[in-house]
């Protein structure tokens, strides 16, 4: 049986409802994975992970349907996380041991994981319009993290997506693998390929050029490698 995922600190306004009906294709979707997944499935918009001190926020495309979308916790349960969350530990933005489970025990350190949606879209592929109704809960999260200093995009859509809620222009800040963006409001803006199994099977993202993005974000603050 899956467990739910730990209680993650949330600020009003960042998180929808579990019931959220703002996006009817993804609502629909949602009530057919209930059905046909049974009760263990978090199955609902997938909450952050990690505390509100976070000086890191990772932002990713969307819930994995057997990913955060069966465990309820970022990243857990697919691929993507696999290859993420050992990085993280590698670089001293996390500890313990990661299982592809949501009570593994595994911490961040000064870093938070989120999605630019938060429910999970039909083949893994949200709507213009999704992502910009989702837009808001991402808006208030970034305002609720007051040591943020830098923010990592996992592939194009969560670049696009953060410039977007900051009021930063597209064409000033292009999306390119290890890119670093100033952004008007004094946040880092980071870029990586999205670590998921697609990219890294064509050899678009190798392990190591991952490693060189998280290690040079966590240089930029102030995590301890050991």
């Amino acid at each position: 049986m899956t467990r739910a995922a730990p209680p993650t600190a949330v600020a009003p306004g960042t998180l929808p409802d579990r019931d959220c009906p703002l996006c009817p294709r993804l609502v629909a979707f949602r009530e057919d994975l209930r059905r046909s997944c049974g009760p263990d499935w978090h199955n609902a918009p997938v909450p952050p992970f990690g505390s509100t001190d976070a000086r890191l926020l990772v932002v990713g495309l969307a819930p994995g349907l057997k990913g955060a979308n069966r465990t309820g916790r970022p990243f857990t349960g697919d691929y993507a996380g696999d290859l993420l969350y050992p990085t993280l530990v590698r670089f001293g933005l996390a500890r313990g041991t990661f299982d592809r489970r949501a009570d593994d025990g595994l911490e961040l350190v000064g870093c938070r994981i989120t999605n630019a949606v938060r429910c999970l879209p039909p083949a893994n592929k949200p709507t213009g319009g999704e992502i910009a109704t989702c837009r808001a809960f991402l808006k208030a999260e970034i305002a609720a993290l007051p040591a943020l200093r830098v923010i990592l995009a996992l592939g194009r859509v969560a670049h696009e997506t953060v410039l977007t809620t900051m009021g930063a222009r597209l064409k000033d800040h292009p999306f390119r693998h290890g890119a670093e963006h100033m952004l008007p409001s004094g946040l880092v803006l980071a870029d990586s390929y999205h670590c998921s199994r697609y990219n890294t099977n064509t050899g678009r993202l190798t392990e190591a050029m991952f490693h060189d993005v998280l290690r040079a974000v966590a240089a930029r603050v102030g995590a301890e490698t050991g």
